[in-house]
C-alpha cells in the first residue's frame, strides 16, 4: 500500500520528499493531506481509485511520527464506523500490504483530494470536536456525490469503496 503525501504534508513533518510510488493498482494507494479543522491540525486521507475519504481531527505531535500507523489505525476506525466488518477491513489491509511512504500519485488524484478537502469544509457542521474519529463528517463526504479515478461518472465514495472491498483476490 502506498500513501503518497501532499507536499503541505511533507513541509509539516519536516522530511524529505518522498520517491514516486511504483504501486500500479490504485486501489491500494491513498493520498495523504494536513489540514486545519478549528485551529488544529487534522489528516485527510483519501482513497486515490474510490475517493473514500475519512478524517483524524486533533492529531497530537507524537502521532504524526508514525504515519503509517495514524493511518491505518484511522482507516480501520472509519471503515468500522461505516458499516465494514472487521474480517473485509484486515482482508483489504492484508492483500494491500505494507504501507510504504510517497509522493502524490498524480495530478488527477490530486485535484480529487482538493474536492475532498471543499467537502469536508462544507460538512464542518459534523465534526465533533471532543473526538479524533469523525463517523459523521466522514459519512457525510463519502455520502456525497464525486467523482473519482477508478469509476466512471458521478457516484459515492462509500458505495465505491465496498465494490473496491468485494472486489478483492
Amino acid at each position: 500500500m502506498e500513501l503518497g503525501l501532499t507536499f503541505p504534508m511533507q513541509r509539516f513533518l519536516k522530511i524529505k520528499t518522498p520517491d514516486y510510488g511504483t504501486q500500479p493498482d490504485r486501489r491500494f494507494c491513498w493520498d495523504l493531506h494536513v489540514i486545519d479543522l478549528r485551529g488544529r491540525k487534522c489528516l485527510l486521507a483519501v482513497h486515490c481509485y474510490s475517493r473514500y475519504t475519512f478524517i483524524r481531527f486533533d492529531v497530537v505531535p507524537f502521532q504524526w511520527s508514525d504515519i503509517p500507523k495514524l493511518f491505518r489505525e484511522g482507516l480501520t476506525e472509519s471503515l468500522l464506523a461505516s458499516g465494514f466488518s472487521p474480517a473485509k477491513i484486515e482482508a483489504y489491509l492484508r492483500v494491500a500490504g505494507t504501507p510504504e511512504i510517497t509522493r502524490t500519485h498524480g495530478r488527477r488524484e490530486v485535484a480529487f483530494l482538493n474536492r475532498a478537502w471543499e467537502d469536508v469544509l462544507k460538512t464542518d457542521w459534523c465534526l465533533d470536536v471532543s473526538c479524533n474519529v469523525q463517523p459523521l463528517m466522514d459519512h457525510a463526504v463519502n455520502t456525497t456525490p464525486s467523482r473519482c479515478v477508478g469509476f466512471d461518472g458521478v457516484g459515492l465514495g462509500l458505495e465505491r469503496m465496498g465494490i473496491t472491498m468485494n472486489r478483492l483476490k
